[in-house]
């Protein structure tokens, strides 16, 4: 597990510094396989993204849908209308074509998927029989959608997240949550010591340094033997050219 440290704004959306942490880590080449996330960085548009730049599956739940019809299983909501991209439209649970569609438009969430949205008219919703299922709006019905790829990723993710595999992966992330209250409660870490932000980033560094050799200080120490250090460039040089080395320069074990 590696510990990554990364200090943003608090007006800041946490979701929206994932995407410059996998950048900082592909440059060191330190990707993981599989980022395992809490439900604040979790959309479809970081899923899509990681995966097509990185290569590295976000695993974290993904919000559901948050509408009242949905929560309450009563009416028709977002997915019980049919949605067609190659034709550019929309179908309604008794049969009606959406009149035209527009966007995608951007949300008010940063890290939120663009919405596309398709429009009913007034003629086609008010004679219907379940227009109070589907709208409370005297007017027409509109349905917002993401685009086709991120739509087509949204049940596969969805349906995914309630395997018993993903749900034993995903409790990993208790360990992660742990760290994250210890450097909070802790060691102070949402007060800060300094002013600005480069000053804050290093206590959060040092920080984060000294929780990890805490952490490795209390693992029970093993019976093996540790393994002999690696000699470095100069004890080479100094062993080829038969030059005796002082003891400090020795390695381990020698």
């Amino acid at each position: 597990m590696i510990t990554v440290v990364a200090t943003i704004s608090a007006a800041t959306n946490d979701g929206q510094a994932l995407p410059g942490i996998h950048t900082r880590l592909a440059r060191r080449e330190l990707l993981p396989a599989e980022h395992l996330v809490d439900g604040g960085c979790t959309s479809l548009v970081h899923l899509e993204r990681a995966a097509r730049e990185h290569r590295v599956t976000v695993g974290g739940p993904l919000p559901g849908n948050p509408t009242r019809r949905h929560r309450k299983r009563e009416g028709f909501d977002r997915d019980d209308f049919h949605i067609d991209f190659d034709r550019r439209q929309v179908t309604c649970p008794n049969g009606q074509v959406s009149a035209g569609r527009h966007g995608p438009y951007p949300t008010s969430s940063p890290t939120a998927a663009p919405l596309i949205v398709a429009r009913f008219t007034k003629s086609q919703c008010r004679p219907c029989p379940d227009r109070l299922r589907c709208t409370s709006s005297s007017g027409a019905r509109n349905v917002g959608f993401p685009p086709r790829g991120l739509r087509d990723l949204q049940p596969h993710v969805r349906a995914e997240q309630q395997t018993p595999d993903w749900k034993a992966r995903y409790a990993v992330r208790s360990g992660i949550e742990g760290i994250i209250s210890e450097f909070a409660h802790g060691h102070g870490r949402r007060c800060c010591r300094y002013r600005g932000r480069p000053k804050a980033h290093l206590q959060h560094v040092l920080t984060a340094i000294a929780v990890t050799i805490e952490r490795l200080s209390g693992r029970p120490v093993t019976e093996q033997a540790p393994s002999p250090r690696l000699p470095t460039a100069f004890q080479t040089y100094l062993d080829e050219n038969d030059t005796p080395r002082p003891k400090s320069c020795r390695t381990l074990g020698t």
